[in-house]
């Protein structure tokens, strides 16, 4: 559950303001200049502080995978990005500390000049189909519905995968695939690249050379990629 000292301070002024209002509506005190500094604070001040804070906040909390997880359609998403044994670039990128408990915001989020607007916006409507639609399935049954809005883009893997270094350009595949690569026409996350990253939620069942790139991703490097 995400809570920081802003949302303390936010309860702290809707309290505030609200014993304000209740203190004037019961004893109805003379508007004298006293009263009328309290009651702009009561009206005016506290309730935009708390307001802004709690959007502040609200937004901060949905970059959380407590957030992503309280729609119970991502429960296996969730479960298998935070299992310690699974191979899948969701739990692979979970474990690092780049990612860990935001790794569904980091790696869904779009990177572009208006990214953080965009990533909300988009992530309404995954709010708007849950409540329209899949908030009445079970799990069985809104497995094989949920699919990504948009095709993964490369874009998102190369903030921290730039394609330029010495190690990535060393793999062999890598050099073949570069220009598809950086136009996206290759997505990194396909069966027959570094697989999905949800491979329990595809039809198609990971190939053993998927594995070894998730373990190769595993191993620990001494140069960025």
């Amino acid at each position: 559950m995400h809570v920081s000292p802003l949302s303390w301070i936010a309860l702290t002024c809707a309290i505030v303001a609200a014993v304000i209002m209740v203190y004037y509506l019961i004893y109805r005190p003379p508007l004298n200049g006293r009263v009328k500094a309290l009651m702009m604070l009561a009206v005016g001040v506290l309730p935009i502080m708390t307001a802004m804070i709690g959007n502040l906040e609200g937004l901060a909390a949905t970059e959380h995978q407590a957030f992503c997880g309280s729609c119970h359609t991502m429960d296996m998403h969730i479960a298998d990005a935070n299992d310690p044994d699974s191979l899948s670039l969701a739990a692979i990128h979970s474990r690092t500390i780049k990612f860990g408990d935001k790794s569904c915001y980091v790696c869904h989020k779009d990177y572009g000049m208006f990214g953080y607007a965009m990533t909300k916006l988009g992530g309404m409507g995954h709010v708007y189909m849950f409540l329209s639609e899949f908030a009445w399935y079970d799990m069985e049954e809104a497995l094989p519905k949920i699919h990504i809005a948009r095709p993964f883009k490369n874009d998102n893997c190369m903030q921290c995968h730039s394609t330029t270094g010495r190690i990535w350009n060393g793999v062999a595949d890598h050099n073949g695939l570069l220009e598809d690569l950086r136009t996206g026409t290759t997505s990194c996350a396909s069966a027959g690249c570094h697989g999905y990253a949800h491979p329990f939620s595809k039809p198609d069942e990971e190939t053993p050379s998927d594995v070894e790139a998730h373990s190769a991703l595993e191993a620990p490097s001494p140069e960025g990629t």
